[in-house]
């Protein structure tokens, strides 16, 4: 089974704001994070069900770990009912929490 990967208005600007965040410094490693988040994410096409819970009690609240560097990021999604993974939120690893 595939699933249909979208992302909210709201994990788009967090795209957004990563991208610009390192391209004030680093073009290149703007280029390779935006990649790295979007080969992470295919993924979820196939095998949303493999990352971790974000909340003990939501079996669809799930969070994947993509890594970058030294850290990486965390993408937040919701399994949808109609074969959908909807992302939420991006993050990187070292920012505050986004639940």
């Amino acid at each position: 089974m595939t699933y249909r990967v979208r992302y909210t208005r709201e994990a788009r600007d967090d795209l957004k704001r990563l991208y610009a965040h390192l391209l004030a410094s680093d073009l290149v490693a703007a280029r390779r994070a935006l990649d790295a988040i979007t080969k992470a994410t295919e993924l979820l096409r196939d095998f949303p069900f493999s990352c971790r819970k974000a909340e003990p009690d939501d079996p669809f609240l799930r969070e994947l770990l993509i890594p970058f560097g030294g850290s990486g990021y965390v993408a937040l999604y919701r399994i949808e009912e109609a074969r959908t993974v909807t992302l939420i939120a991006i993050r990187h690893q070292r920012e505050a929490d986004y639940h």
